[in-house]
């Protein structure tokens, strides 16, 4: 979206129909990002997003336990996308933010170029998800094979050579074959990807981290009612030792900073704890 400044953000890429992937951001030296989400939706967004870095990062491998790793992934997204809802609601979404990325198309400050990018992406993206016929994933779940795969994998260690047959033939074919139909599995939902990366984007992006305090490990903010609150960042060292546990909603969110030595009872600090905040608004 915009900075103060009125320029859009630089980390979206105006030059592809995808934004910058997550796994491309340039966060602070050491530093861990928690991220939050203030809506169901959001919510939403960041689980799909992140099986599809998994699916993306273990299929090119060509080791069993990359493509379980991969067939995993898939399927958790054929599950996640068997809510009936998630297709109008991206759809909405989409066309919520480009009705207000137009609305600043005459504002001073703003790169017209950059902007008419975003505006294209975003319509390219809602024609995508509009072309999927049915419910998202229906195709997935739909699979006989995919599905004897679900069923075995409810049972503790149930997805292995004895139990699946198939599943054990399929995972020693050769990685270029086995990569190829992922690929074309992938491929059912991809419109679904390049949506969920576009909101995702801009979203994370809308924002411009500030340097907060924490007063005893502790912050909480209000936030305002006139606008949808969507995600919120924290940022904090990673050599520090401590963990974001993050609360809240649309109406406010609370955060308290915790350490963990032992690895079993983790305790909020007693100390002033600085961070990094974005609280994303769109």
């Amino acid at each position: 979206m915009l900075y103060p400044t009125g320029r859009l953000s630089d980390n979206i890429d105006v030059h592809s129909r995808k934004p910058v992937p997550r796994s491309k951001e340039a966060p602070l030296p050491d530093t861990t990002i928690f991220e939050h989400p203030l809506s169901e939706k959001c919510r939403t967004w960041l689980r799909l997003s992140r099986l599809f870095e998994q699916l993306e990062f273990h299929s090119p491998h060509s080791a069993e336990w990359h493509a379980r790793a991969a067939m995993s992934a898939l399927l958790d997204i054929a599950n996640v996308l068997s809510r009936a809802d998630i297709k109008s609601e991206l759809l909405k979404e989409l066309e919520r933010y480009r009705q207000s990325l137009s609305r600043m198309a005459d504002s001073p400050g703003v790169d017209t170029d950059r902007l008419a990018h975003i505006l294209q992406n975003l319509q390219q993206s809602c024609q995508g998800v509009r072309d999927i016929s049915g419910q998202l994933g229906q195709a997935l779940r739909g699979n006989e094979f995919l599905n004897s795969i679900v069923q075995r994998s409810s049972i503790a260690g149930g997805a292995f050579d004895f139990d699946l047959p198939q599943y054990h033939y399929w995972l020693q074919m050769p990685q270029p074959e086995r990569s190829m139909q992922l690929d074309d599995w992938r491929h059912e939902v991809g419109a679904v990807q390049d949506a969920v990366d576009l909101l995702l984007t801009l979203i994370r992006n809308s924002a411009v981290p500030t340097q907060e305090h924490a007063p005893n490990g502790f912050y909480q903010k209000s936030l305002p009612s006139n606008v949808a609150a969507q995600l919120v960042r924290v940022g904090v060292p990673s050599s520090g030792g401590i963990f974001a546990e993050i609360s809240g909603g649309k109406h406010r969110f609370s955060i308290r900073f915790m350490e963990c030595g032992d690895w079993q009872h983790p305790q909020q600090v007693d100390r002033d704890v600085p961070f990094s905040l974005s609280t994303c608004l769109m």
